[in-house]
């Protein structure tokens, strides 16, 4: 047998076999994080470990896109909105007291047209409006009166299987189903075979 300790007189001096290797410190780190080493997973340990995320949502992160998108359009647009301001308000003074009163001018000639315009628009608008419910009215009793002309076709067929049924069923008084009805229900789909494929 080999002598496991060569060097030495056996008495635990010298080099002895290595055990297992040290752990390194991320490995430490973790066990410590899960609940310690050598023993089970504890509940909040295992809680904590499940609740973390590695804080990458592509969701998030296209609706935080969007956001940033939409806030400087809607920067832009304030933006464009001074600059038109500031180009009305940059008239002369003189210019813009002689357009206003103009304005006050027409202005009143101008609301009285508008007013009618108005009461003009908002009959058309009544009258269009009572043409389009009228036309919805239309189409829903015509609906209506389809559903029911369909509803009365089933009512019928279902009526009409139900004789056939009842006759392909009906027995003599041995038992034996009547072939006066079997035979009839033969002919009539022959017949009614060869008129389709003629």
């Amino acid at each position: 047998m080999k002598n496991r300790n060569p060097k030495g007189n056996g008495k635990g001096e010298g080099s002895t076999m290595d055990g297992p290797k040290p752990m390194t410190m991320k490995k430490k780190k973790n066990m410590n994080r899960l609940g310690g080493s050598g023993t089970g997973l504890s509940l909040q340990a295992f809680a904590n470990a499940k609740s973390t995320s590695n804080h990458y949502n592509p969701a998030l992160i296209k609706k935080k896109k969007e956001f940033y998108k939409n806030a400087k359009y809607v920067n832009k647009y304030k933006k464009s909105l001074k600059q038109q301001n500031q180009g009305k308000n940059s008239l002369p003074s003189a210019q813009r007291t002689i357009e206003d009163e103009n304005e006050d001018i027409n202005g009143s000639r101008a609301n009285n047209m508008n007013n009618k315009k108005k009461k003009n628009g908002s009959q058309s608008l009544r009258q269009v409006y009572e043409k389009q419910w009228e036309e919805k009215e239309k189409a829903r009793m015509e609906r209506e009166a389809a559903m029911q002309v369909k509803k009365e076709q089933r009512e019928k067929a279902e009526a009409q299987r139900k004789v056939e049924r009842k006759e392909m069923f009906k027995k003599t008084r041995h038992g034996q189903p009547v072939m006066k009805y079997r035979i009839q229900h033969l002919l009539q789909s022959i017949q009614g075979s060869s008129s389709a494929s003629s």
